[in-house]
């Protein structure tokens, strides 16, 4: 499987590990954070390099979801 960006490949790992629930809760947590982390990379890159205006609209819708979910 091939990705173009790897904070989207770390994103889609860390999803799958916390969704499957492979370690103890703090560990697992701090996975999930660090994906939610890893969003927000790829979210900022689509907003400021993306190829498309399409694209950099959605950086910005997925950036102001995942900035509402930590402030919100």
């Amino acid at each position: 499987m091939f990705f173009p960006n790897p904070a989207l490949a770390v994103w889609l790992l860390c999803t799958v590990v916390g969704w499957m629930k492979l370690l103890d809760a703090g560990r697992n947590e701090t996975v999930v954070a660090i994906g939610k982390g890893a969003l927000v990379v790829w979210a900022l890159d689509e907003l400021v390099r993306g190829a498309s205006p399409a694209r950099r609209i959605l950086g910005a819708v997925v950036l102001a979801a995942q900035l509402y979910w930590l402030f919100g």
